[in-house]
């Protein structure tokens, strides 16, 4: 019975925060991980900047995402991970982009 509850939940809150505008991500455990492994140089800060920078095209073109396809890239790269805002981008990007091939044909 818990689980069920926690399943409604969660499915609730994620759904209605991806509804809602750009969902808050902390992309600090993301970000320290990347730079923990990196042996490229990538500092947290960079990592930072970048995300900043993914949020910010996320705030401008959020409404032009279909609310279904925000939902599922939010639950999709937020589910078992923090996740990121690059990851979210990168989804939305890739659903509206093979939803314009197939709408070519």
């Amino acid at each position: 019975m818990t689980s069920v509850l926690l399943i409604l939940l969660f499915g609730w809150t994620s759904t209605a925060a991806a509804q809602g505008g750009v969902p808050k991500i902390d992309v600090g455990p993301s970000c320290r991980a990347a730079a923990a492994g990196n042996t490229n140089a990538q500092d947290v800060e960079s990592c930072r900047r970048s995300e900043a920078s993914a949020r910010e095209i996320l705030v401008n073109e959020w409404s032009s995402f279909p609310a279904a396809d925000r939902n599922g890239c939010y639950k999709l790269t937020t589910t078992g991970t923090p996740g990121t805002y690059s990851e979210l981008l990168t989804c939305l990007e890739m659903r509206r982009d093979a939803r314009n091939l197939r709408n070519k044909k």
